[in-house]
C-alpha cells in the first residue's frame, strides 16, 4: 500500500463514527433520540439503553461524573417551578453522563432534598451514581417543559451540542422534586462495534471404531 494511501485509512479509521455519517442520517439518530427521551421518564435509563444498543462501552453503563466546586443557586423561576416553600432549601448538582469515554450529556439539576429520603441525599452526595437511579424508588414522572434540537437545517456537520431539554420530576401524586436542564451532545451518534456473535460448539465428532 503507498504510503498516501496507508496515512489516508489511518485518519479514516481516527475521525469520530459521526464525520463520515451523512447529514441526512445524523438528523435520523438525533431525531430517534430525541422522541425516545420524550417518551420515558427517566433520561438516565434512555442513555443507558442508547449506550447499549450502539455498542459504547462494555459494560454499557452509564456514570455521572460530577462536577464539583459549581453552584447555581435557584433562581425565583427555579423554586417556583419546584413549588418550594420560602426559605426551603434547594441543592444544586451538576454531571456529564458518560458511557465508557464517551460523555453523552451535560446535566444541571435543581433539587428539593426534603422531598427525598435521608439515604438518598446521601448517595447524592458522596457517589457518582445518577439522580434518576438514585431517585427511582420515588416512582417518579417526567413533565418535559421544552425540547429543542439544537442543530441548523443546514449544518454540515453536527454541532457539540444536538439536543437540549428542560423537565420536572414529580411523584406520583405531582409534587415536583427536580427540575433538570440536559444538554446532549455530539457523542451520541458514535456507535461502536458489535460484539462478536457466540461460537457454538458443533456435535462431537466420533472416531472411528476398529
Amino acid at each position: 500500500m503507498r504510503s498516501g494511501a496507508c496515512a489516508a485509512l489511518v485518519l479514516a479509521l481516527a475521525l469520530p463514527t459521526h464525520a463520515a455519517t451523512p447529514m441526512s442520517e445524523v438528523r435520523r439518530i438525533v431525531a430517534q433520540l430525541n422522541a425516545d427521551l420524550l417518551t420515558h421518564d427517566s433520561a438516565t435509563a434512555t442513555l443507558q439503553r442508547w449506550c447499549a444498543d450502539r455498542h459504547l462501552a462494555d459494560p454499557p453503563t452509564i456514570v455521572a461524573r460530577r462536577v464539583l466546586r459549581q453552584d447555581k443557586p435557584a433562581t425565583a423561576e427555579v423554586r417556583a417551578l419546584l413549588h418550594a416553600a420560602p426559605g426551603e432549601p434547594i441543592r444544586y448538582r451538576r454531571v456529564a453522563l458518560a458511557c465508557g469515554e464517551h460523555v453523552l450529556s451535560n446535566a444541571d439539576n435543581w433539587y428539593r432534598p426534603g422531598a427525598l429520603t435521608a439515604q438518598m441525599n446521601a448517595e447524592l452526595d458522596s457517589t457518582d451514581h445518577p439522580f434518576g437511579t438514585v431517585v427511582k424508588p420515588l416512582a417518579f414522572h417526567r413533565q418535559t417543559l421544552s425540547a429543542v434540537v439544537l442543530m441548523s437545517p443546514s449544518a454540515h456537520r453536527p454541532p457539540d451540542a444536538v439536543i437540549r431539554h428542560k423537565a420536572v420530576l414529580e411523584t406520583p401524586d405531582g409534587a415536583p422534586f427536580s427540575l433538570v436542564v440536559e444538554t446532549y451532545t455530539k457523542d451520541v451518534l458514535e456507535e461502536g462495534s458489535s460484539p462478536p456473535l457466540p461460537v457454538r460448539p458443533g456435535p462431537a465428532s466420533r472416531s472411528a471404531e476398529p
